[in-house]
């Protein structure tokens, strides 16, 4: 494969024997590239085969957050989940952002999207940039600003990147804003937009300008250590109740749904149930058990009633990250994804979910924190309202008044039914109710805990959090493979540049590490992941 972005034009073209030119006609250019677009941020736009998903996010981030680990010794055990990076798996998210979702873009841009349906516009914007945050945080420095310009495409420093999502944003919400009932929108819009199908159109593009707002608010947080200024006017830009407003209940989420043909289905489901490749993460495990967290059941299954698990059967246990001794036969019989049951809470039809209103609140609880404007409430009530909304989506609301008054639960220790070299200690002492005469160190860190909780299974998101703050207190990976490139105890920070680059795009590459500032290896930081505190 010759570099996505060197030879950007000559993907995706067309076999069906008509011009983007052709498609634009009917309809069918938004049909193809912004439904592929959607479907591509979590990758399931090909079909019924979630390979794809699994190397852009499921062995790396999904892990990375202390969400899941996988029962299967990949590569004779030498893998990125023991930190032995795997070449041919670091690619795939570069790859997809750039031919499946940017491309895609692209074309409905040169189709002239932007003059003929606005709003639409702004929600594809709104798309781009929630895929590429996703991308530069996972590697840094990437090719923004000119892809598709010419043969040799530049990397921009993310500093930039981020310079220009929050210009894409503000493009967005002009024309998201904008929209009346009477403007002309596409015939068919509720094939077009997979994220609030079925929707009236004047609530539809509301619902996108609040997703819009929100990413802004993620964004801006990002920074708050590498640039506090900035982070504190895009935060309360998105909050500002004139902009239009964030996610604030849970039919405000962003997610995409699976469509209805039969011929593709949820990707984590998919490789949780029929492939047995991914299981639950002992930290996540730990947290939950110890904390008596009633969307227990709902995340996952408890561990099988075999004659080998006698002792342990019916229990919640993840496998530590990078664990020692993995053999699939064994490991795949602890806790999984729960898909099982009469009522699963994750079906092939399961829509991903890319933002919550939850995470939003937890978001406006640290501005709180921090004393920015617009937050509107107390960072106690924005936590408590967090912890709230993500019972209502999980639907288990009876349970939030205990849950919330638990001064005294904390993460549990975790045994390894298979291996007792795996075992840990609790990851943390932090307990749920809040207290309002601890630091600000402790505030953040039972927001950010309870935010991780809230947003699973979202591992990219949950992973670039624990990267800015160093919250929740994850169990470190067991076996180090890395050969001292990555510190166990901080942890992997992102992915090296793909080598198909390396191949086809190597003197771009050379001056993308010198923005870098740092090897091109997983120990090295992002621009905005600052080895300092939070306050």
């Amino acid at each position: 494969m010759t570099s996505c972005t060197k030879n950007f034009e000559d993907y995706n073209k067309n076999n069906i024997g008509v011009t983007d030119e052709d498609l634009k006609g009917d309809g069918q250019d938004l049909v193809i590239f912004l439904r592929n677009a959607q479907m591509s941020i979590y990758n399931f736009s090909g079909a019924g085969d979630p390979n794809s998903y699994q190397v852009q996010q499921n062995l790396n981030a999904d892990v990375y957050s202390g969400f899941f680990m996988s029962p299967t010794p990949f590569n004779s055990g030498q893998n990125n989940l023991n930190y032995a990076m795997v070449n041919g798996w670091n690619g795939e998210p570069f790859q997809v952002l750039y031919l499946n979702v940017i491309k895609a873009i692209d074309k409905l841009k040169k189709n002239g999207l932007a003059e003929t349906y606005p709003a639409l516009w702004g929600s594809a914007l709104v798309i781009k940039v929630e895929a590429a945050s996703r991308v530069t945080d996972i590697y840094g420095p990437i090719p923004y600003s000119q892809v598709g310009t010419s043969n040799t495409i530049p990397y921009d420093k993310q500093s930039d990147v981020y310079n220009s999502f929050f210009k894409e944003l503000d493009e967005a919400v002009t024309v998201l804003k904008a929209y009346k009932a009477d403007s002309p929108m596409a015939a068919k819009i509720d094939q077009i937009d997979l994220v609030f199908p079925n929707t009236d159109n004047q609530v539809r593009f509301k619902n996108w300008l609040k997703i819009a707002n929100s990413l802004r608010l993620r964004l801006a947080m990002r920074l708050v250590k590498v640039d506090p200024q900035l982070a504190k006017t895009q935060a309360e830009k998105a909050l500002d109740p004139a902009n239009g407003g964030v996610l604030e209940s849970n039919s405000d989420n962003f997610k995409v749904t699976v469509p209805t043909d039969g011929t593709y289905s949820n990707p984590l489901w998919f490789i949780a149930k029929n492939w047995a490749d991914t299981r639950i993460n002992a930290t996540l495990s730990s947290y939950m058990v110890g904390l008596k967290d009633p969307r227990t059941s709902k995340y996952m299954s408890p561990v099988s009633n075999d004659p080998t698990l006698t002792s342990v059967a019916g229990q919640y246990i993840g496998i530590r990250t990078g664990a020692e001794g993995i053999e699939k036969d064994k490991y795949q019989k602890l806790s999984a994804l729960n898909t099982e049951g009469t009522t699963p809470t994750f079906t092939a039809s399961t829509a991903p979910i890319l933002m919550t209103a939850a995470e939003v609140y937890f978001l406006r609880a640290e501005a709180a924190l921090r004393g920015w404007g617009n937050t509107g409430g107390t960072a106690q009530s924005l936590y408590e309202k967090g912890v709230e909304t993500s019972f209502a989506q999980w639907g288990v609301s009876s349970a939030l008044r205990t849950y919330l008054d638990d001064n005294t639960s904390t993460a549990a220790d975790y045994n390894d039914p298979f291996n007792a070299d795996n075992n840990a200690k609790s990851p943390s002492s932090l307990t749920i109710k809040w207290n309002d005469g601890a630091t600000n160190e402790e505030k953040l860190e039972r927001i950010i805990t309870q935010k991780w909780l809230a947003i699973f299974p979202e591992g990219q998101e949950a992973w670039s959090e624990f990267r800015r703050t160093g919250y929740p207190r994850l169990f470190p990976v067991v076996v180090n493979n890395s050969g001292g490139l990555i510190d166990t105890k901080i942890q992997i920070r992102r992915l090296p540049f793909p080598q198909n680059e390396y191949n086809t795009n190597r003197a771009e590459v050379q001056n993308a590490i010198s923005l870098l500032g740092g090897p091109d290896n997983g120990g090295t930081r992002l621009w905005w992941d600052v080895a300092k505190g939070n306050f």
